[in-house]
Formats: structure tokens, sequence, C-alpha cells
């Protein structure tokens, strides 16, 4: 146990490594030459200091996922959201606190589709012992990723033609795909494990499109923390796990190893789309230590017999419904009650028709795009944060003006996904709340194009998800169903395929946040929006003044 606070320095070069997967070797964006990037561990109450050096000629920034950044907002990192991007040869140094936060998140970049390869954990080490037994062996880190052969860049810059952009060519397990893809049986994750231990896996999906489903071989799970907060234990042969999620769990080694020693562990596709994806399963290995473990010779098995089917909505249903906030008095579940506000938002992919002169290659030659109340977020060329501190109400950019309904109420999930569209709207209106609202947010899904799971993370704020349900949400209906006793707390919430969700919060940290699908397709074609907390009353509930080193445009 320590009260003190110590100071955690790290130091960040953005770099391009000569990486090889899948017999492809190429420039892969990096932080320290690593891939995945490096871990930052650091204890609960500690201050944070990351100096990032921008050593390529792009724009970068980095983002903290899921760390609150009371009154930091300026550490937060998405770009011309709460800063101007690390320019080529630039230095920046995030400065915040990591406070009444513990358990796994992760850091990754938030500029373009950078995030693709400069990721990592951040792993936060309680106070207090774990509130779950029994004594834990060792901790596992496990990162998901997706690779593709081509540029990032390249992938990305095909969507300016209105297209989808090309699916990865392999999922990895802390960087590796595994055997099941082209030359990759070295490029393989192996974990060695003790026979008759428990282990703690801190499970992160830092891919750029998908939620997966991951399991091990003849292993159950047993789930004990979401996105840094603590649940109720339940054990499960599978998890899902959308991108921007992490999830912790505690693996038992009580399984009699088959000759090879070994137990494969798998991580693929939840689909629910009708877009081209990455069908596709990297595959690791738990390897059990034992007194003939070296020279074993069989090959082991690569099946995976509890993994979900791709298009198991059942399972990912059920899973969901099984995750409570732990509501103890050590770790209360803090859910607002009451609210002052509530917003309903459609998040809708969108068809375009196709403007004159232009080739676009979406469906039926038009332009595809996404939308939160038909409003396809369009990030300014300044940062919004500043604007908001600078009081630059007078630029029109800043107009607190985003709908808290949808401008057009229709059958939202039972539109013909291909013949009936709205044409969206293109801005960056901001939802202006004061400081200390009660905040309930319901997130509407829609069938335009197709019905699909968005992952949608808040910057600043964890929140309660106190109801999900198919179909339309019904506001004289559906709130006297809602969980208030012990909700999951989390950062980023799947909404159900075809569905809505419900998620509360208290908007109590001032500045400038972003809100948007982790699909970074979906964030391309403008599935966001920003919010304003202004400051409250009190000294310690205003926005710090900004870093002297803080980019500018």
């Amino acid at each position: 146990f320590s009260a003190a606070t110590d100071t955690k320095r790290f130091h960040f070069n953005l770099e391009w490594e000569e990486v090889t997967r899948l017999c492809h070797t190429k420039s892969l964006l990096t932080v320290n030459g690593e891939y995945p990037g490096p871990t930052i561990a650091v204890h609960e109450g500690d201050h944070v200091e990351v100096k990032v050096t921008n050593r390529i000629t792009k724009n970068t920034t980095i983002h903290w996922h899921g760390i609150r950044q009371y009154r930091t907002a300026w550490a937060d990192g998405p770009a011309y959201i709460t800063q101007c991007p690390i320019k080529g040869g630039q230095t920046y140094t995030y400065n915040f606190s990591v406070a009444d936060q513990r358990g796994t998140l992760f850091w990754h970049a938030h500029f373009s589709w950078q995030r693709a390869s400069v990721h990592g954990a951040f792993i936060i080490y309680p106070r207090l012992p774990y509130p779950f037994s029994p004594k834990i062996e060792a901790e596992i880190p496990i990162i998901f990723g997706e690779w593709w052969n081509a540029d990032v860049d390249a992938v990305e810059g095909e969507m300016i033609y209105g297209g989808g952009p090309n699916s990865s060519d392999a999922y990895t397990i802390n960087g590796l795909p595994g055997p099941l893809y082209p030359c990759s049986a070295k490029d393989t994750f192996i974990q060695a494990v003790e026979p008759g231990k428990t282990y703690l896996l801190r499970i992160i999906n830092a891919a750029l499109n998908d939620e997966l489903f991951f399991a091990v071989a003849n292993h159950s799970l047993k789930v004990v923390e979401i996105d840094a907060a603590y649940t109720k234990p339940f054990s499960t042969p599978a998890i899902m796990i959308a991108p921007g999620q992490t999830t912790n769990v505690l693996l038992q080694t009580n399984r009699a190893p088959d000759p090879s020693g070994m137990f494969p562990m798998a991580a693929a596709p939840y689909l629910t789309s009708n877009f081209p994806f990455d069908n596709s399963t990297t595959l690791g290995f738990l390897k059990y230590k034992g007194p003939n473990s070296s020279d074993r010779r069989t090959e082991p098995s690569v099946v995976v017999p509890n993994l979900p089917k791709m298009t198991d909505t059942t399972f990912a249903t059920k899973f969901s419904d099984k995750l409570k906030s732990l509501a103890t008095p050590q770790y209360p579940c803090r859910v607002p009650k009451a609210i002052d506000r509530r917003v309903i938002t459609t998040i809708s992919l969108n068809l375009q028709d196709c403007p004159p002169n232009r080739t676009c290659k979406g469906y039926a030659g038009k332009q595809f795009f996404a939308s939160m109340n038909n409003q396809s977020f369009v990030r300014p060329l300044m940062s919004i944060l500043e604007g908001h501190y600078k009081n630059l109400t007078t630029s029109k950019m800043l107009s607190s003006t985003f709908p808290e309904r949808p401008p057009k109420v229709f059958n939202f999930t039972g539109v013909d996904p291909l013949t009936e569209n709205m044409n969206t709207e293109f801005g960056s209106k901001l939802l202006v709340v004061p400081f200390g609202t009660n905040l309930e947010i319901v997130l509407q899904d829609t069938s335009f194009l197709n019905a699909e799971n968005h992952p949608i993370h808040v910057h600043g704020h964890n929140f309660f998800i106190v109801g999900r349900g198919f179909g339309n949400y019904d506001a004289n209906v559906h709130p006297a169903g809602y969980n208030l006793v012990d909700p999951p707390e989390r950062n980023t919430v799947a909404v159900p395929a075809g569905g809505w969700a419900a998620i509360r919060l208290k908007a109590d940290n001032p500045g400038a946040w972003f809100i948007h699908c982790h699909l970074e397709e979906h964030t391309t074609w403008g599935l966001a929006m920003a919010f304003i907390v202004r400051n409250g009353p009190g000294p310690s509930q205003v926005l710090l003044p900004p870093p002297d080193d803080l980019p500018s445009c």
C-alpha cells in the first residue's frame, strides 16, 4: 500500500521500423521501434508524463484511452478535438494524473489510421488488493490488432472515393498472426504456464475495424473487470470484445494437456455487417510446463471448439447481459438515478449522392458516409478545446446546436437498407452541457446500408449502460426497464446491431470531449460528435490552462 503520489516518466519516439509479417516486409509506424508499442505501467494515484517526439514527416497525436483526464483535457489526444497534431520533428509532453482508476486500459495514436500499429497496454495497478480471489501467479497482456500488407495510409486514402476500405490481411495477438496465416507459424504467440495456477489475462482490442470473439480451448474464463472497472465475476466459455474495449479474465490452468502440452487460443471476428471484412482467425497457444515439455514433438491442435460462430449475436447479447458493476461499498456504482437531459441520437451509415464530375466507388456509384442524428462530423482546422478555452464562439465551427433528437422520426431499424436513405449534413456542431449535468445519451442504430454493432467511445468520462435492446427505442416504455442498481461501467459501448443502448454519465469533467465509433472506417466517414462540459463553480472544477508546449495548427 502506497499513498504517496509518484511521477512516472516515459519517452515515446514515433518512428518507422521495418517489420515482416505474412512474408511481407514494410515500414511500420511504431513507438520506439516496438510493435505493439511499449506497456505503460503505473499505480493508481500516480502522475504521468509522456514526452512524445514525432520523428516522421506526418502529423500525429497519442490518446490515453479510458484515462479520465480530469481537468487535463489538453492531454487527451484526439487530433483537432483537444489539440492540434504534433508535427514532424516536434515534441509534446502529455501530463496527467491517474486518479480513482485501476485496471487495464490502452494508449493509441489518434490521428488518421495510425493506431493500426501505434498502440500499447496502459496498466494501472490498484492501491488495494484485487476484490477477487484466488492468488494470481502472473499477469499476461493480450493485445488484439490488425495487420495490413498494404500501407495503412493508402487503405484509408482509398476512402476519399466514397468506397469502403480494404479489409486487413490478418488479426494478431501481441503483434503475431499465428499458424493459420501464410508463412506465419514462426510468428505465433506462445505463453508458458504452470499447471494448477491462476493467471490474469489483460485483454485489449486494439483492432481498427472488427469486434472479436476470444476463447482458449477447453478452458473457461472468469470475467472480473471491463474497461478498468471491476465487475461481478462470472465464468464464460468465450468473450466478445469490441475495438476500444478491455476485459480482464482469470484463467485456471486445470486441464490435462494432450501430448503436445499446448492449448490453442483464438480470436475471430464477430460479424454484424454485410461489408467486406477480414474473415480469418488469429491463433496463439497456452503451453503447459511439465517434466517432459521440452521434448514434445506432437503437433498441437488448432481447433478451439468453444469459440463462438462468427454471426453468433445470441452469444454476444447474453455475454453483454452478464456484465454488471461490482457495486460494493468499496467500489460503488455511481450511476445517476435521475437525469437532467436525455439526448437521443441515431448512429447511421449513409449513402450520399455523388457530387457532379466525381467518381464515387460506394454502392450504386454513390459515396459512403456515417452520421449521428444525420450530422456527419467534420474535424475543424483548429482544436475545438482551444476554441472553447479562448471563447471563440464567434467562429461558425463552434456552434452549440447539435440536434438532441433525430431530425426525422422513422422506423429506424426497419427501413430497407439499400432503397431508403438520407443524405447527411456535414459539420461539427457541438453538444454543450453545464458542469455536473446528469446526462443520458440513447444511441439508436439504423438499418441504412446495414444494421451493425457499433462500439461507441466517450472521451473524458466513464458511463453506465443502463439499458439495451433490439429494434427502436421508446422513451415511454424502455426507461422503466433500466438497470439503475448495478449497470456495467465502461468507456466504450457496443450498441447492438439493429438496436439501441442507453448510457448515463455525470458530465463533471470540464473540457471538449470526442464521442465516436471505434471502428476507424466509420469515424473516417463521420460517425462522431463532440461535446463541451462547461467549467464548474468551484476552483477545482475548472479546466486547467493549456501547457506551454501545446502544438499549434
